[in-house]
């Protein structure tokens, strides 16, 4: 179609794949909202959920663990339990990014913004 444009014609195809990107990046950033995922401390006993982009949803702590003697192990149970599921949901983000490069031909591994 720009054959008589030179290299022009290959940067309107590079053009056009960057805004395909574009929009598939949006659309993932959308989809990650929706993914949730769990982390756990001790042995199930605190589970927090978070989304994929690593915002906490929800918080559930078996009623076993409260007593005014075990604070501290409760405030780490917690925290520990929280960030399992950050960890979780990076690498769950990480994954759904590792499609979309995939799917657009970029080497694997390759890291995008988000």
């Amino acid at each position: 179609m720009l054959k008589g444009l030179g290299g022009l014609g290959d940067m309107a195809g590079m053009m056009k794949k960057a805004q395909e990107m574009q929009t598939k990046m949006a659309q993932m950033q959308d989809d990650l909202h929706g993914i949730t995922v769990i982390g756990e401390s001790g042995a199930g006993l605190v589970k927090a959920t978070a989304t994929a982009k690593g915002e906490l949803t929800s918080l559930d702590i078996d009623p076993s663990i409260f007593n005014g003697d075990d604070k501290e192990v409760v405030e780490d149970l917690i925290l520990a339990a929280i960030k399992d599921a950050q960890a979780k949901a990076g690498e769950r983000a990480q994954e759904e990014m590792g499609k979309l490069t995939e799917g657009m031909g970029l080497p694997a591994g390759m890291k995008l913004p988000f």
